[in-house]
């Protein structure tokens, strides 16, 4: 069955904007990202850091910082990355046999979760 040119043009307008509804939602996550790189670690002393930073200027760490747009040097939240979600996961675990509670709630499974 043949499509007809208003179909197609319909099925391309449908596909552009899926196509600028991603797009936009991506320049979106960057500038969120792009400010939460200008967010500092709360009780850092950024005057020490960039210290650090710039007594390590072609080193490994001096790589990093580049390679993270300048955002560890800031000590930027969004430079923390996914490590304080893991340590938090491993201590809860750790937790779990400790306190007698954090245990039920584990062995209720999805239930215990949501509580």
């Amino acid at each position: 069955m043949a499509r007809t040119p208003a179909a197609a043009s319909g099925i391309q307008l449908g596909q552009l904007t899926e196509l600028r509804q991603r797009f936009l939602f991506l320049l979106g996550a960057l500038v969120v990202f792009r400010i939460g790189t200008y967010i500092p670690v709360p009780g850092v002393n950024p005057g020490a850091l960039a210290a650090l930073f710039d007594q390590q200027q072609g080193t490994i760490l001096g790589m990093f910082n580049m390679f993270s747009g300048g955002a560890l040097k800031r000590a930027s939240l969004f430079a923390l990355g996914i490590m304080p979600y893991i340590s938090a996961s491993i201590i809860v675990q750790l937790m779990t046999a400790v306190i007698p509670k954090l245990e039920q709630l584990k062995k209720e499974g999805e239930a215990g979760r949501r509580k």
